[in-house]
């Protein structure tokens, strides 16, 4: 990604199990749906959002869309090539890199509103499973992984 060649050189390519799993987990963090827990219909008595109306409940929305656009914001920079335009040409290069991480962010945005128009709602149990039993083992083999290949002379980021 600090190359900027290509959309190929981005850390997207390499990493994408990791990519995938940073940002399913991005969407369960930020308790959107289908990871939404707090206001499902067997929760809503212990769920805290119920005891805030108003602009505290404002608040609380307010925060989760900000962790949204910051978690998108991350997966620009260190997944898409942050602020480098897709192709290194000179149609491509005279637009400013903040608007390429802008678009970018938009675009990982977008995916956070189709995934939860998308997706039924998962139990408790189903998500914990989902991050322990799948996430965890697949992040670590596939750091595994790549750590072995930037060993090797395929690497293409020396």
């Amino acid at each position: 990604a600090d190359k900027g060649l290509t959309f190929l050189c981005w850390y997207w390519l390499p990493l994408l199990p990791i990519f995938i799993v940073y940002l399913i987990s991005g969407v369960a963090e930020t308790n959107r749906h289908p990871f939404v827990v707090v206001e499902g219909e067997a929760e809503i008595v212990a769920g805290h959002m119920v005891e805030y109306s108003g602009m505290s409940y404002a608040m609380f929305y307010l925060a989760e869309y900000a962790n949204m656009w910051l978690i998108s914001i991350l997966a620009s920079i260190m997944f898409l090539g942050g602020w480098y335009a897709p192709i290194d040409s000179a149609v491509f290069n005279w637009i400013p890199g903040w608007i390429w991480l802008g678009l970018k962010t938009c675009i990982v945005v977008s995916l956070f509103i189709w995934v939860r128009a998308t997706f039924p709602r998962f139990r408790y149990d189903q998500i914990m499973r989902l991050g322990w039993k799948i996430f965890i083992p697949v992040t670590l083999i596939w750091l595994i992984v790549v750590g072995g290949w930037m060993q090797t002379s395929f690497n293409i980021w020396k």
